[in-house]
């Protein structure tokens, strides 16, 4: 192919450095924050129709399924995450023959993952959901859900893994479109399985893992045109050990974030069963899925910002670096407010479209007040951390993925339920609490972070400045 033909297939990636950055963050945000706004509903969605159509202790059922959910989520963010960067950085450099052997590799990644963790966890469910928490009251449904979820997880892998590689490469709008798919076509399956064909909870799953395979459908169609600067093609999809290595270097950060997560959700259920019973874990499980959804929309922003300065970092051209940072705070920022706002004026109203049971409501809707307590801030300590892995410093971003959950969550976690225990009070709190006292912590731990990075790269763009002078 001549450079002719194929200067017009790479304007997409080219225009992250040329295009105004406000522009070009809103032209990628916005299909990534509508895809997943979508994808934080299509989680709704299963939990809402769960509570409401099979009961509160399917709720707790579900919510015991969040540390899996976790984990596989980890080795597929392990995958998509790393890729995503690597491609962006590589057409920042104009290495195109490079990004498309990455494409091939995350296939075969996804494949191998993707099979190796469903045979694990299959084998040992049960042991793994009563180590999660689960009681003879609330395993039936955590399995049942569980089951069908790891029955279909090459499929979320690899549905995952297009989708980061089609946003990284110049079609946010077409990641955006593959998410929103899937949740129209949970959203209409979900009551015919769970209501019409009284499948329960397993319904919820079935049609969770088929729209997702609708969706990974239309990835393959889309990824096979050969008109396409990134496609499926011979001889790209032989392992190659730098690839993989550089792939797994830069999604360990969101890949030990999750496996942290995990086994942060695990104490929590275990500290809130041992405190309240197994209805607080359905509480968490509410509150978890409200936060989820503003969280989401940070990592809708997140993404939209992460090929502009990825690629922009690749191009070393550290002024829109800079930019790209700063408005994506800011958006991060409002988002987050009003999270806050709505979780502490009417928690009541939020945590009722999920169940009818009143006791349930009460104590979803004293967690939401607490847990959103700091929430305007955790914005900025999520787009700082992912700020480091767009631009290729795992080590950082590792470090602030882990400082929440392990510097200041766990010791919250394992020492505050006693201390408010000894103090006559419900230990229960000891366990709420810790969560928005991690979120102060850690954003601290950020802005010292950022801030030193922040001299790194204004140095950095006077020098580039002075040669440019020099020059002419």
């Amino acid at each position: 192919m001549t450079e002719a033909k194929q200067t017009p297939l790479k304007g997409a990636a080219i225009e992250l450095g040329t295009e105004r950055i406000r522009k070009l963050l809103v032209q990628y945000s916005l299909p990534a924050i509508i895809a997943m706004t979508a994808s934080s509903l299509y989680n709704m969605v299963d939990s809402i129709f769960i509570g409401l159509g099979v009961g509160p202790m399917a709720i707790s059922g579900l919510a015991l399924t969040f540390p899996l959910m976790n984990l596989s989520a980890a080795f597929g963010s392990l995958v998509g995450a790393g890729a995503a960067t690597l491609i962006s950085m590589r057409l920042g450099q104009k290495d195109y023959a490079s990004a498309q052997r990455i494409l091939g590799n995350v296939v075969i990644l996804n494949l191998i993952i993707g099979l190796g963790f469903t045979v694990v966890t299959l084998l040992f469910l049960d042991p793994i959901l009563y180590f999660f928490g689960a009681s003879d009251a609330t395993i039936g449904y955590a399995r049942d859900y569980m089951t069908i979820i790891l029955a279909g997880n090459v499929v979320t892998h690899m549905y995952l893994g297009l989708n980061a590689v089609l946003r990284s490469s110049g079609h946010p709008r077409k990641s955006m479109y593959a998410t929103i798919n899937t949740v129209i076509i949970n959203a209409i399956l979900d009551p015919l399985f769970i209501y019409g064909f009284g499948w329960g909870i397993r319904g919820a799953a079935i049609a969770t893992i088929l729209a997702q395979v609708i969706s990974l459908i239309w990835q393959f169609r889309l990824l096979s045109n050969r008109n396409e600067l990134l496609h499926f093609q011979p001889g790209i999809y032989r392992l190659r050990q730098r690839i993989v290595k550089d792939i797994l270097a830069i999604g360990m950060s969101p890949f030990l974030m999750n496996v942290t997560a995990c086994f942060i959700v695990i104490l929590i259920n275990k500290g809130l069963k041992e405190h309240g019973g197994d209805l607080m874990i359905g509480a968490y499980g509410i509150v978890n899925r409200l936060g989820f959804f503003f969280v989401m929309i940070v990592m809708g922003l997140n993404q939209g910002m992460q090929p502009i300065a990825g690629y922009n970092f690749g191009a070393q051209q550290f002024d829109r670096v800079l930019r790209v940072l700063k408005l994506t705070i800011a958006g991060a920022t409002c988002v987050t407010a009003t999270g806050f706002l709505i979780g502490e004026l009417m928690p009541r109203l939020a945590v009722s479209a999920f169940t009818t049971d009143a006791e349930l409501i009460r104590l979803s809707a004293i967690g939401m007040r607490i847990v959103f307590l700091f929430f305007p801030i955790i914005g900025f300590q999520m787009v700082t951390t992912n700020f480091f892995q767009s631009i290729g410093m795992a080590s950082k971003a590792i470090f602030l993925s882990l400082s929440r959950q392990l510097l200041f969550l766990l010791p919250g976690l394992l020492f505050l339920p006693h201390l408010f225990d000894n103090m006559g009070w419900d230990g229960s709190w000891g366990v709420w609490f810790s969560m928005p006292l991690s979120d102060l912590l850690a954003s601290l731990v950020a802005a010292v972070m950022l801030i030193r990075q922040f001299r790194i790269f204004r140095a950095a763009h006077e020098r580039n400045k002075g040669s440019k002078i020099q020059k002419a």
